[in-house]
């Protein structure tokens, strides 16, 4: 069983025996609370403020830092980075994305960072099967709605969460979750913003579950 709890923005704690933390913002800089969470590993999708500036709040001593691209296996955990792009002009605009995929307790979880265009069949094969995708779906810096949505009908995970939209409080010009979620019928909301996943429990079909915003 991996629990997975929502940080804000794009910072994720997905946690077993060991924790890793994603995309880690300092809280105030965007308005959030502060992450309150020591990890072992960190993985940054690119270097902007609100996706790395928590590194150091989050990281316990001596945690890995994963930044680049690549294969890895730390603690038991494997992790993968695919090279991707902030923007739909190869990073001319905001540079590059890492797409990270992590294969904890049996389940694949896909943390798209800030991604910034539709994803090609060579990126598609490179992340593989994927049981939980984490995506953002606010547009401006990122994929819109329709384009998140266009990524999740084509790999067709078992659980999507979005991510970087507009929430109480947080201070990036993005939009709300509302345009991606609207019209569907396989939304589950969430009262709380953790949830405990266990492989043998994945849904037959593609769920998305929204997780409440931290307090």
């Amino acid at each position: 069983m991996v629990a997975l709890r929502w940080l804000g923005h794009e910072c994720f704690e997905i946690k077993d025996e060991e924790t890793v933390v994603t995309d880690p913002h300092d809280g105030v800089g965007i308005g959030l609370p502060r992450p309150l969470t020591k990890a072992d590993i960190v993985t940054v999708s690119h270097g902007h403020f609100d996706h790395a500036k928590g590194v150091d709040i989050v990281s316990k001593p001596g945690a890995v830092v994963i930044e680049t691209p690549g294969e890895r296996s730390i603690k038991g955990i494997a992790i993968k980075g695919i090279a991707t792009f902030h923007d739909k002009t190869q990073g001319a605009m905001r540079g590059k994305n890492v797409v990270f995929t992590i294969r904890m307790d049996g389940i694949s979880f896909c943390h798209l960072g800030d991604l910034g265009h539709t994803l090609s069949e060579g990126q598609l094969a490179e992340i593989g099967n994927v049981d939980v995708l984490l995506t953002p779906v606010g547009g401006h810096y990122t994929i819109d709605a329709k384009e998140a949505a266009q990524i999740m009908d084509r790999i067709n995970p078992k659980i999507v969460i979005p991510m970087h939209y507009k929430t109480r409080g947080l201070t990036v010009d993005i939009a709300d979750a509302e345009p991606f979620l609207r019209g569907r019928e396989n939304v589950r909301r969430y009262s709380e913003n953790q949830v405990q996943i266990e492989k043998s429990g994945l849904p037959a079909r593609t769920e998305i579950w929204v997780l409440s915003p931290p307090r």
